[in-house]
């Protein structure tokens, strides 16, 4: 899966806790992120993995970040 986010992010210490839950479930065989990007200037978050889509979005409310879009995106 593919997905993208719009993530109200403000400053680095906003990407660094999206970047933090990101590579703690990259990380763990069974988190199931393969790959990701968090781009601050955009205000968003790319990720590639198997993770269910309501998983990933829990984890990414629980940085208290407010994920304000998302939309599965193909690679090209």
């Amino acid at each position: 899966h593919n997905y993208k986010f719009d993530v109200k992010m403000t400053c680095s210490g906003c990407s660094g806790a999206i970047t933090r839950v990101l590579e703690r479930a990259k990380n763990d065989p069974e988190g199931g992120v393969e790959d990701y990007t968090v781009t601050l200037e955009k205000q968003e978050v790319l990720v590639r993995g198997s993770i269910p889509y309501d998983n990933l979005l829990e984890k990414l409310k629980k940085t208290g970040k407010e994920v304000r879009r998302s939309l599965p995106y193909q690679v090209c």
